[in-house]
């Protein structure tokens, strides 16, 4: 049963993504997606400092370990996105950042490759953290996975929003993000069946996990909210990620009756 979870959540991210790409105009996905930023940046936050870390750290009497497991991820994560193998922009013209011209057709690249690479590599990662966290406990899993559904969707519109901009077609656009969100399952299944027989080491792959959700929340979400902006663009902002936490604190509470 667990496999099948892991299977479903894996899906559920690039099913969504695809779905409300395919379904709403460019200008609407591009008003969009700063709001589901924030709203990802609460719930990436709020998923990470209070369920996987506390989960991690509970019954652990020696912490030290994991803290510097937490710093180890947070320098792999790092080192991934300076090579360009964890891709996790947002950015696309029109998307009020002032980007130059051609600005997404630098972004895709020669033939959306590296559009395609290091989203399906991000997405492999991500397919792997949900398995560790189902492997821990199924109510975790959940709220793991929906804090990288969280991300994943305005990160796959934002692709999607470089590729159209770069002359692909709507329906390429779509079967580019559509295969990159197939990385997630494999992971995840992969990581099943790699992590399942070592049980002893989810403690430490769930700080894994943590890390990476602080790591795209502080590196890429939190500095694109820093911009000045209107003070009732600020107040959205604000406003949805705090609802971001609060998804957070209700599934967290769901999960303290069920316990």
């Amino acid at each position: 049963m667990t496999l099948a979870y892991i299977v479903l959540a894996t899906l559920a991210g690039g099913l969504l993504s695809v779905t409300i790409a395919a379904g709403l105009t460019v200008s609407l996905l591009s008003r969009l997606v700063p709001q589901l930023v924030s709203l990802s940046t609460g719930v990436l936050l709020g998923t990470a400092l209070l369920s996987v870390l506390p989960e991690a750290f509970e019954g652990q009497s020696h912490p030290q370990p994991l803290f510097l497991t937490l710093l180890g991820g947070l320098l792999f994560f790092f080192f991934l996105e300076k090579v360009e193998l964890y891709r996790h922009s947002h950015h696309h013209e029109g998307d009020g950042h002032d980007h130059h011209h051609h600005f997404d057709q630098e972004q895709a690249g020669r033939g959306g490759l590296s559009v395609l690479v290091g989203d399906s590599i991000h997405n492999f990662c991500d397919g792997a953290l949900i398995a560790v966290a189902f492997l821990a406990d199924t109510q975790l899993g959940w709220m793991t996975a929906i804090a990288i559904v969280a991300h994943e969707i305005p990160q796959e519109v934002g692709d999607y929003l470089v590729l159209l901009n770069a002359g692909f077609s709507r329906a390429r656009a779509l079967a580019y993000n559509a295969l990159s969100g197939l990385a997630a399952v494999a992971g995840g299944v992969l990581g099943y069946f790699l992590i399942q027989p070592f049980q002893e080491l989810l403690p430490y792959l769930m700080v894994v996990a943590a890390s990476s959700f602080i790591y795209v929340a502080v590196a890429d979400l939190i500095p694109q909210l820093q911009r000045r902006l209107p003070w009732r663009a600020t107040l959205m902002q604000i406003v949805w990620l705090v609802v971001g936490l609060g998804v957070v604190g209700l599934l967290l509470l769901e999960r303290g009756h069920a316990h």
